[in-house]
């Protein structure tokens, strides 16, 4: 692993991902570019990778070596039939099915840089993060274990369990234990002021010498509901609500790290598309839309090339 216990000269590079379901497609399309600039996978090129929900089954892949064209094509995959399940229950039997293939049994000790899988506990309503590494640790650390001992499929399980449209978790901790999570998008949907705590009052970086960027999944318009839906009320409000709770704390999340780091270098990805046909959320399963998606996170990257670059090469 490339990171460093109280390294307050050197530098610290931090990647923050983003919730936001299928429009996990743009982060991807802003990591295409990335990775092509950086001429290495993502894991040798930050120190620190935290996602939250679609950010994080992208963070675990980038952490255990995955390059972006093989997580976009696993998203092609797999997302769409995710998405297109009918009821909570198949979408978590979907998304559980697919976490055992691709991640199996691999636990936080075996990733190659800094991880961090934000969760919700679902009981006491406090934010549950999984780490890679002792010296991620804010305390207890002489009972830290990697992921609490769970594996990683278990953990962007619960980091994507986005309830009332996917079953709550329940996971068991090596200290046995156990603990009942939600999408970590009602905690910190945007897991930025994580990464950077964990740098700085973990890690010991100072805060000049972090380097932050920070992905979201772009915002959307609406998009309107085909006829039948008009019988189902109560399902596209409920879609709605859990769209609006995400971006504002998303919107929140950045704000704060704003006023309270000023002074860590940060480039944020996250832009605004007002064009009716970009209108999408986080359940979209259209390939042609979530090929866009992708696209739009490509022309994202372009508008912010020479921050990213000199933010990566600092």
């Amino acid at each position: 692993m490339n990171n460093t216990n109280n390294a307050s000269g050197i530098t610290c590079r931090i990647l923050s991902l983003d919730g936001g379901g299928a429009k996990g497609f743009y982060t991807l399309g802003v990591l295409r570019e990335v990775e092509a600039m950086s001429s290495k996978p993502l894991a040798e090129t930050f120190d620190l990778i935290f996602g939250t929900s679609t950010g994080s089954i992208i963070a675990a892949l980038l952490a255990t070596g995955y390059r972006v064209q093989d997580i976009h094509d696993l998203y092609l995959e797999h997302v769409p039939n995710i998405m297109k399940a009918k009821s909570r229950r198949a979408k978590s039997v979907q998304l559980a099915k697919v976490g055992q293939t691709v991640f199996q049994s691999q636990k936080f000790d075996e990733v190659l840089t800094g991880l961090g899988i934000v969760c919700a506990k679902w009981q006491i309503e406090t934010p549950m993060i999984f780490k890679s590494t002792v010296s991620q640790a804010h305390g207890r650390k002489s009972t830290f274990v990697p992921g609490f001992g769970c594996t990683i499929s278990d953990a962007v399980q619960a980091s994507s369990s986005a309830y009332p449209f996917f079953e709550r978790k329940w996971i068991e901790t090596s200290l046995g234990d156990r603990v009942e999570l939600v999408d970590g998008g009602y905690c910190a949907n945007n897991p930025t002021l994580y990464a950077i705590a964990d740098a700085i009052s973990a890690l010991g970086h100072l805060p000049i010498n972090c380097r932050v960027l920070s992905i979201g999944t772009g915002n959307y318009p609406e998009p309107k509901p085909p006829w039948w839906m008009a019988l189902a009320k109560k399902h596209l409000l409920s879609v709605q609500l859990l769209q609006k709770t995400l971006a504002v704390n998303t919107a929140s999340m950045e704000q704060l790290r704003m006023v309270l780091f000023p002074d860590v270098p940060t480039v944020r990805v996250n832009d605004t598309f007002d064009q009716p046909e970009m209108a999408t959320d986080m359940f979209e399963h259209d390939l042609d839309k979530l090929n866009l998606l992708r696209q739009r996170g490509a022309d994202s990257f372009a508008l912010r090339e020479r921050d990213i670059s000199e933010l990566l090469s600092g």
